[in-house]
């Protein structure tokens, strides 16, 4: 493949100073870890089963392999990316943000979790001798909040809303998708609109996913996103799903097409390279820069969601972008807080369910489920 080197600016080395901790980003931690106790709690109670805060409901677990693309340029084969032909399974879960279980007419945007296994290089001190990368990732190019603090007020709203009035959540989100197409057909398009309900009903493996929030890649920065490229997944793009009577219409739309195709994706990386149009601190500004494609994920034809498939991904591990090799570490406010806040996510997991969490070495078990 040829990269068009000649119009890529050049990226910008991290520097630690690029960081800046929030005043009271301590208690903003306390505070995400409290608001997501809360959820998780209130739908143990429910459901007499622990889910995650947020993302609790999947709608498609995959089994993939990514393969890192050859003759990649040197800005571009970093960490990971930095074995040419590099081959690794993956564990794909696809959901949507509540962290209650609702029903699919309730249409809030969706999230794609990547879960890369037997992964070299140095790792951070709290993740000595596991071998995953992760990359969490939303279907926008920007995180609803700019920074930490705001996230936190975010987070309170829905643990104040989990387990309510799962009849009006209904109705509510009819009304909401019907101002988000008013919006759209005039060029627009609002985040707010489609994180509160107005997300199109539309298939989720036909969408863009993106890490919104930047990470180290190598010496530089970047933000990841992840593109259907085989053209049945490419076609899905925007496709209506029929979801009236239908609660699990988004698992059910993965699992008819998983069961008759092959997907394939391509991995792209977006370098950093201009603070004041690219901050790291604001995980709310989109930014402008080319992608360049540095992988691609393949996953064959498969059952795509299943009962004991659950009990394996969604019960049994966990996705947080703190799962990495040290080339590839968070930064920026909304991943910083995301370390203890996901950690203690976990724990709490674990413990309500009895089954402890860990990491994977391997895939030997999946044909079991």
């Amino acid at each position: 493949m040829d990269f068009p080197t000649r119009h890529l600016q050049q990226p910008l080395p991290y520097d630690p100073s690029y960081e800046v901790p929030e005043d009271g980003e301590a208690d903003t931690i306390a505070g995400l870890t409290e608001a997501m106790h809360g959820i998780a709690d209130t739908v143990d109670k429910d459901t007499g089963h622990a889910h995650r805060g947020v993302h609790a409901k999947s709608h498609g677990i995959l089994r993939g392999a990514l393969r890192v693309l050859d003759n990649l340029p040197p800005d571009y084969a970093q960490g990971l990316f930095g074995h040419p032909g590099g081959t690794w399974p993956v564990v794909m879960r696809l959901s949507t943000t509540p962290g209650d279980l609702l029903d699919d007419k309730v249409s809030t945007p969706r999230g794609m979790a990547i879960k890369v296994i037997g992964v070299p290089g140095e790792r951070l001190p709290d993740g000595a001798g596991d071998v995953t990368q992760d990359f969490v990732m939303v279907n926008g190019p920007v995180f609803l909040a700019p920074n930490a603090r705001q996230f936190l007020g975010s987070v309170k709203l829905l643990a104040a809303t989990t387990d309510k009035a799962p009849g009006l959540k209904k109705a509510l989100s009819t009304a909401l998708r019907g101002v988000e197409q008013v919006v759209e057909a005039v060029g627009g398009e609002s985040a707010t609109l489609k994180g509160l309900g107005g997300h199109p009903e539309t298939h989720p493996l036909g969408e863009t996913f993106f890490t919104a929030a930047p990470i180290l890649y190598g010496r530089y920065m970047a933000k990841l996103s992840l593109a259907p490229v085989s053209p049945e997944l490419a076609a899905l793009k925007d496709r209506p799903v029929d979801l009236a009577h239908k609660p699990n219409g988004l698992r059910a739309a993965v699992v008819d097409f998983m069961t008759e195709h092959a997907a394939e994706w391509e991995l792209r990386v977006q370098l950093c390279t201009d603070l004041a149009s690219m901050p790291i601190e604001d995980a709310a500004v989109e930014w402008q820069a080319p992608w360049v494609a540095v992988a691609r994920i393949r996953a064959e034809a498969q059952a795509g969601w299943t009962h004991g498939l659950s009990v394996l991904v969604d019960d049994g591990m966990q996705f947080n972008p703190w799962h990495c090799v040290a080339a590839h570490r968070p930064i920026g406010s909304i991943m910083r807080v995301r370390r203890a806040v996901y950690a203690a996510s976990a724990r709490f997991r674990a413990e309500r369910n009895g089954a402890p969490l860990a990491e994977p070495r391997n895939l030997d078990h999946w044909r079991e489920h």
